[in-house]
Order: C-alpha cells, then sequence, then structure tokens
C-alpha cells in the first residue's frame, strides 16, 4: 500500500490507497487488511451521503452499497447514514422491504453497525415527527422534538457542540473535550431503559442522547463525516476495532491517520460554538471557467479596461485551504445560477463532488434553486435541482430569490400551498436542510408609517436626515429590489420550513468594517432559527462584535479569507481570547 499524506492545522494525515509497493512489510498489510476492507452502506436516498462514502475511501475502504434486502444480511460491518424526516425513511425502508431485515441485522446477529444523525434516532421505538411514527424498535424510548419557545436555543440544534462521555468505550473515546457537528430538531432522551445503550450525552438546555454502543452496534446523533479530523479519527477508530487490526501490523501507518486531532483542554467543549464560515463566491469568468470571485456591493468586475470578472482562486483548492486553516463550515454561492440552468452538464456540481472528497465539515450551495423548465420543455421540480446538488456532496441548500416570491405569497395568502421550493425540500430532506439567503439594502424612512415593514431607529440617519431605516429584499443578485423587508422575508420563510437564515446586507458588502449589527439583531430577536451573518468583516474584532452584540449562531466571510488579510486561524485565536465558545 501507499501512504497518501496532507495535512491538517500542522498535524499529519496519513491515508492509503490500494497500490503495491513492493515493500515486503507494505505486502504483509495489505493482504491482512484485504480481508476486511469492505463496508457496507445503506443509503435509501436522502441527502448526503457521498460525504460518508468519501470518508471511507479517505480510510483505505471499499463500499458495497445495499440494492436488496438480502445485502443488509449479507454485510459484515453496515454503516446507515440518515437525513431528513423520520416518516420519510421509515416510508422508504417499508417499501423496499428494508425493516426486516435490518432489524434481524441489528437484533439477532454480533456484526458491527454504525448508524449515523437519522440512522441513529430510528433505532429507537418511534418518533413524534410526522404525527407520530413507528422505528426499528432496537432501542427503549421515543424521539421527541426540542422545544422552540427559548430564545436563546435555536431550533435545529445546529453546529460544532461537545458530547460527555457516559461509560467507557474506546471508539468514543476521541470525543472527550472535542467538539462534533450536530444539525437536527428531534433528539433521544437518557432514560433507565435505554441507559445500557447510552455512550454520550449532549446538553442543549437538556440532555440528550448524542451516541448509543452495546457490543458491536454504535450509532451517533453527530455526523462524523463532517465533524472533520475529529470525525475521521473516530470512524477509523470504529472501523479498526471492528476489524481488530492496526496494532499487529508491521507499519501501522499504512492504515492509520496519524495525529489527526490534538488535545483540547478541559472544558473547551462544554456548550455549542459559534460557527465561522468561509463563504465562495463562484462564477464563470469570461473564458467559461468556474472561479472564486468576490464583488464590492456585488459589482465581481475591476475597475479596469477590460473590465474583466475578479479572480481570487480555484473553488476546491481554496475550500480545501479553508478546510486545513479549521472553516466550521463552507459555502458556494452559485452568483451566476439565477441565469443558468442548474442540471445538465454543470461545472458546479463537479465542483462539489471533488470538494467532498477532501473537505469533512459541511458544505452549503446555494444557486438556482427554483422550478426549472429546459430548452426541451422538460419541467424540473426545485426539489429535483435540490436532490441533485446532495447527491453531489452538498448538506445544505440555500435559496435566494425563489425564497422572496414565496414569502410575498405566503404573507400575501396565509396560505402554505406545500408546492414552494422551501417547503418541497425541508419536508423531504428536514428544515435543517434549508437555508435562505437574503440580500437586503437599506432604505430610510422618516417615520415608521412610512411604510409596513418593520422599521428601526437607525444608528446613522439617513442622507436626507431621516431616522429610521427598515431593509428591503432584493432578487436576481440584488439586481432588482422587491417591497418585502428583510424581518418579513425571515419570519414568513421560518413559517413555510426553512432551517436557517444567511443574512447578508448589499450596503455593507466589501466595506471590511464591520457586519450590519442593527439588521442581524433585528432578524434574530424574530427567528427562532438559527441567523448566520454575513457581509463587512474586515478584522477578527468583528466576528467578537457580531457574537457578542446580536447573538447569532455563526458569521460569515469571503473576501478577507481568500486574499488572505485576515486567516480564519486568526478569527478563532481571537475568540478563544475573549471566552466566546469555538471549535479547536
Amino acid at each position: 500500500m501507499q501512504a497518501i499524506s496532507s495535512t491538517f492545522r500542522g498535524h499529519k494525515l496519513v491515508g492509503t490507497t490500494g497500490r503495491r509497493t513492493g515493500r515486503p512489510s507494505q505486502a504483509r498489510a495489505l493482504r491482512v487488511y484485504a480481508a476486511a476492507n469492505e463496508v457496507t452502506l445503506l443509503d435509501y436516498g436522502a441527502g448526503n451521503v457521498r460525504s460518508v462514502r468519501n470518508a471511507l475511501h479517505a480510510l483505505g475502504y471499499t463500499v458495497h452499497d445495499v440494492t436488496d434486502p438480502r445485502d443488509i444480511l449479507k454485510a459484515e460491518k453496515l454503516i446507515f447514514p440518515g437525513v431528513g424526516s423520520y416518516g420519510s425513511a421509515m416510508d422508504v425502508l417499508k417499501s423496499r422491504g428494508y425493516v426486516e431485515p435490518l432489524r434481524e441485522y441489528l437484533l439477532g446477529t454480533d456484526k458491527a453497525f454504525f448508524g449515523v444523525c437519522l440512522g441513529m434516532q430510528l433505532l429507537f421505538e418511534g418518533s413524534e415527527e410526522n404525527g407520530g411514527v413507528e422505528g426499528l424498535g432496537v432501542i427503549p424510548g421515543q424521539v421527541t422534538s426540542f422545544p422552540t419557545d427559548d430564545v436563546a436555543l435555536p431550533v435545529p440544534h445546529m453546529g460544532w457542540n461537545g458530547v460527555k462521555l457516559t461509560k467507557p468505550n474506546g471508539v468514543f473515546d476521541v470525543l472527550r473535550n472535542q467538539h462534533v457537528y450536530f444539525v437536527h430538531s428531534f433528539h433521544a432522551s437518557p432514560n433507565d431503559e435505554n441507559e445500557d445503550w447510552v455512550a454520550a450525552t449532549c446538553n442543549y438546555g437538556r440532555d440528550f442522547v448524542a451516541a448509543v454502543s452495546k457490543d458491536n452496534k454504535f450509532a451517533t446523533q453527530f455526523h462524523p463525516e463532517k465533524s472533520g479530523v475529529v470525525g475521521i479519527s473516530l470512524l477509523r477508530k470504529f472501523l479498526q476495532q471492528i476489524d481488530g487490526v492496526g496494532a499487529t501490523h508491521d507499519d501501522e501507518q499504512q492504515l492509520e491517520l496519524v495525529g489527526i486531532y490534538k488535545e483540547a483542554p478541559e472544558g473547551a467543549a462544554d456548550r455549542l460554538a459559534k460557527r465561522v464560515i468561509a463563504c465562495l463566491d463562484v462564477r464563470s469568468n469570461d473564458q467559461g471557467d468556474l472561479v472564486v470571485t468576490k464583488g464590492d456591493q456585488y459589482d465581481v468586475r475591476e475597475a479596469t479596461e477590460e473590465n474583466e470578472v475578479r479572480n481570487l482562486g480555484k473553488p476546491v483548492e481554496l475550500a480545501g485551504r479553508y478546510f486545513q486553516e479549521g472553516a466550521d463550515e463552507v459555502t458556494f454561492l452559485n452568483i451566476t445560477g439565477f441565469r443558468d440552468f442548474p442540471l445538465g452538464d454543470m461545472p458546479m456540481l463537479e465542483v462539489l463532488r471533488a470538494t467532498s472528497e477532501k473537505v469533512f465539515v459541511p458544505l452549503t450551495v446555494g444557486g438556482g434553486i427554483r422550478d426549472f423548465t429546459d430548452s426541451r420543455g422538460r419541467s424540473y421540480s426545485s426539489l429535483e435541482v435540490a436532490a441533485e446538488y446532495f447527491r453531489s456532496g452538498a448538506d445544505k441548500v440555500s435559496i435566494g430569490s425563489d425564497a422572496v416570491f414565496a414569502a410575498e405569497e405566503y404573507l400575501r395568502t396565509g396560505v402554505k400551498t406545500g408546492k414552494t421550493s422551501i417547503e418541497q425540500i425541508s419536508t423531504v430532506y428536514g428544515k435543517q436542510a434549508v437555508v435562505i439567503s437574503v440580500d437586503p439594502k437599506r432604505v430610510y424612512e422618516k417615520s415608521p408609517d412610512d411604510t409596513p415593514n418593520k422599521t428601526l431607529k437607525a444608528s446613522v440617519t439617513g442622507p436626507n436626515g431621516e431616522e429610521y431605516v427598515w431593509y428591503q429584499c432584493t432578487v436576481k443578485g440584488g439586481r432588482e429590489t422587491r417591497p418585502i423587508g428583510a424581518y418579513e422575508l425571515a419570519t414568513a420563510c421560518e413559517a413555510l420550513g426553512a432551517g436557517e437564515i444567511l443574512l447578508n446586507c448589499i450596503d455593507k458588502d466589501g466595506s471590511n468594517n464591520g457586519f450590519e449589527l442593527d439588521l442581524v439583531k433585528m432578524v434574530k430577536e424574530g427567528v427562532r432559527i438559527p441567523v448566520i451573518a454575513s457581509s463587512g468583516a474586515g478584522a477578527p474584532e468583528h466576528f467578537t462584535e457580531v457574537f457578542n452584540s446580536t447573538d447569532c449562531s455563526a458569521a460569515l466571510a469571503a473576501g478577507i479569507f481568500h486574499r488572505r488579510e485576515v486567516p480564519v486561524g486568526a478569527v478563532k485565536e481571537e475568540l478563544v481570547a475573549q471566552e466566546i465558545p469555538t471549535r479547536w
């Protein structure tokens, strides 16, 4: 086997390929490993399973997909990742005849199993989601929703949180004092009946089950494949323990991920961390290549005679760099998506696929998430567009212009039709998969009575001495204004099923003088879902300022990261120094 080396925040990461090098020790390692290096993946078609597949490949494993109920009982190591709604998942499992073989595998064999997120929740007796759904009944207990009446705890529980180990476990020991990535609105509670299963808990206003294990059966509420080096190390530990390999090999470095995470001090992961997100605005340049660009108030062309698109790098390379620097998430915004049909032969899908092979934190993609009709007259729903993004490696999709039109119609009629992009996608994939990208600009008024939209007392008066301001939404990349305000848009989209708000501000874009705090605070106070602050970051202190002033869940930047004016690590160091919870 030949070692593959890369680095993550200065730590060496060593994986393997299946190619022989001719050295005796490596040949012996290959023979020992070949019998055990296949895992079976139960992919029922919901959400981003590509990342789990890529994580397993990075660990040197081949993946066999379940295509028939008999494949489940044939498996020696079964991985079951799940996202989306409980009811939809159980419906698919039943329709494909997977329920009984899966129960037999879990209850009647000692073979290895690892469930992820919904793949853990389905092990319980049932869930109150979708009006009450029966689960697999392996673990005692019901899955229930987080309360939505606590303004300090947005739902979904989304981001990097720490866990508390409840019993010794060689697999989960790597989680001590480390953050891992959660994204869910429902949870299972620890109790006396499931005590022998619960391996770790997490606190989000209350203790809930973060991980379970019994014999060779393991599952986590969090996503190891999205938890950076800690999550990859956890999967490695599971597979290594099941296979009984690693320490007995002549050359352990051929089969181990070496030094992939650093020990964190006690208490470093005792609560939900604030997220630092790197955003890549991606568009085609004049030669037709996808490049990362950055505008000033959404103008991405250079002020030169050629007027070319500003080129700040290649998307996959930059995303990989941000992962190595410690970004908590990476967001791609395809800023020409409102003009281009997003399916077809679209390079953006290849960017996602390539990025997900090397970036093991959450990926969001936006641009063109709406219903389409192509040149041949074939129609595609926004759900089909989103599904292609998820299959290509995205964990969340960001909806822009289409959300504005949906919110306006909902506020006008008060009716949820079930046909909007927000409703379609959240119903199948869960609301945590739907991000609303808001592109507002300031409008000053002399009196709050001059607009039906929510106004604020302006911190800086308008050009004609106006004392009030509201934030008018735009569509089509900021080129057209709409009558709806950002506050009204956010509350309407939450009601339609969105799980997160990405809050930009055209007036602040490219300014580097700080986030639009009044806007972020206003929207944050109006919704119970997480809010991401965007536009205006120019220094690490701006992240501290927006977190302390608005209690938003995350803050996003682009140009300062691309140009290396402010490294991601410098932002993290600032947050640690100011005692703001952050992922190490």
